[in-house]
């Protein structure tokens, strides 16, 4: 139970840096050539699904591969 804790708590810090990233390139690159709305939503609908992709994987049990060693 702690492991999906910790699962979930990484998960969330790998969203925010993800939207963040994403923020900081929307915005730079705005202040250079203007972004159709359209576009910017198409970029922030693909990091939905990201994120989708990574709660259902880390739900079913897949996770992202990386585990820490047991201590057992």
């Amino acid at each position: 139970m702690i492991s999906l804790a910790i699962s979930i708590l990484w998960l969330l810090i790998g969203i925010i840096c993800l939207c963040g990233v994403v923020y900081l390139v929307l915005m730079g690159v705005k202040l250079f050539v203007p972004i159709p709305q359209r576009a910017e939503q198409a970029i922030w609908l693909i990091v939905l699904i990201l994120i989708i992709i990574g709660a259902l994987s880390l739900l079913a049990g897949g996770g992202s591969g990386l585990r820490m060693p047991s201590l057992r």
